[in-house]
Formats: structure tokens, C-alpha cells, sequence
């Protein structure tokens, strides 16, 4: 059985283990390089509908007309989304926790880059807070795909990059024993860890084909 990138073991200077005595952690350098590059660009995902917001509600003010450039066509309509109930579940806009959440990830991979170690507890936090952006993303997915019948591309970003951020955060705890699983599970959780992201990522694009095939199948 090959090696994952996950199995990678982090060294300082060639000598220093991944598991350091305190018992901190520090993740590998592939896991490292993945929560940076999803935290910049689940930030720029945010920052650019945020941005798009303000926008729409400046135009509204001069009671002008905006065309998104991620308005595409009936389906692909970010103004839609935008305009929803849903687009401020909790009292204000959503991208406004991508704005907060993503540079968290961010600092983290930066602090790792720079031989930081967490305890525990912080990767334990680190996957609640992935666990709470899966969870909503979902609720999102199923609102935008059945209640407001339209697909926003920013936000689609974001939904890619918090499932890596997820499950990979979920990996890595494992891979520490952080999180127990049997040693059968491990081993092939962490030889097929791209397994479980594709099929996520294919049961999310079946949805949006298949509920919006009436559109789709007028420009195929």
C-alpha cells in the first residue's frame, strides 16, 4: 500500500517529529499547503460576493440595474441568490463568516509554515469549525438548488474549499489518533483520502444536473 501525502511526516531541520512531546502537533506539509491555498480562495469567494452585496444595494440606492459578471444565464444567477432570505441566515450577509473563518485557516497554515505546533484541543476546534461550515454549506446547497432555483459560482467555490478544509482537517486528526477509528479504516481512509471529496463533489453536481436538466438539456 503507497504512502498518501497525508502520511507525510513534517520534519524541522530533518530531526523533529510531527508529534512533539507536549503533545502538540504540527500537520504535514501537504496539509499545510491545502489550508492555505482553500483559505485564500474561500476568502476571495467571500470577499467578492461581499463586495457584490454592497454593490447591488448601492445600485438599489440610485435605483440603477447591476449585471453580475457570475449571472450567466436562468440558472447561474448570483443576483438571485444574493437577493434571497437565505443569503443572511443569521441576521446578516453570509460571506461575512468566510470573511472571519478563512483567514483563521489561513493563519493557521502560515503558523504551521513557520513551525508552529497545536494541542489538541485546537485541532479538535479546528474540526468543529469544519464541521459547523459543512453543515452549513449543505443547508445552503439545498436552498439554493430547491427553494431559490439558482447557482451563485462564488459560492460554489466556497462549498468546494470548506469540504477539503473538512474533511481533510478530519484526516489529519485521525491520522494523529485524535479521532479513533479501527486501524482497517485508517489505512484505507488514508490511501484513498480523495475518494470521499470527489463523491461528495459528484452528488452535489448530480443535484444541480438533474434538477435543472430542463434548462440544461436546452443547451446541450
Amino acid at each position: 500500500m503507497t504512502t498518501s501525502a497525508l502520511d507525510e511526516t513534517r520534519t524541522d531541520k530533518g530531526r523533529e517529529p510531527v508529534s512533539g512531546g507536549d503533545g502538540t502537533l504540527a500537520p504535514s506539509k501537504a496539509f499545510t499547503w491545502l489550508l492555505l491555498v482553500c483559505g485564500v480562495l474561500g476568502l476571495w469567494a467571500s470577499f467578492v460576493i461581499t463586495n457584490d452585496k454592497f454593490n447591488l444595494l448601492q445600485a438599489k440606492l440610485e435605483h440603477k440595474t447591476i449585471h453580475f459578471s457570475c449571472s450567466l444565464n436562468p440558472v447561474i444567477a448570483c443576483g438571485d441568490v444574493m437577493e434571497s432570505d437565505q443569503a443572511h441566515a443569521f441576521g446578516f450577509q453570509n460571506p461575512i463568516i468566510g470573511l472571519v473563518a478563512f483567514p483563521v485557516v489561513m493563519c493557521v497554515a502560515m503558523g504551521a509554515f513557520a513551525g508552529a505546533r497545536y494541542k489538541p484541543w485546537f485541532w479538535y476546534g479546528l474540526q468543529a469549525g469544519g464541521l459547523f461550515g459543512v453543515g452549513f454549506i449543505s443547508w445552503l446547497q439545498y436552498q439554493t438548488i430547491y427553494n431559490i432555483n439558482a447557482i451563485c459560482l462564488w459560492c460554489c467555490l466556497a462549498w468546494v474549499v470548506t469540504i477539503l478544509i473538512f474533511w481533510y482537517t478530519a484526516l489529519h486528526n485521525i491520522r494523529n489518533g485524535l479521532i479513533k477509528v479501527p486501524a482497517k479504516v485508517r489505512s484505507v481512509l488514508l490511501e484513498f483520502h480523495w475518494v470521499v471529496p470527489i463523491l461528495w463533489y459528484g452528488v452535489i453536481g448530480m443535484l444541480i444536473l438533474t434538477h435543472f436538466w430542463y434548462y440544461w438539456k436546452t443547451v446541450i
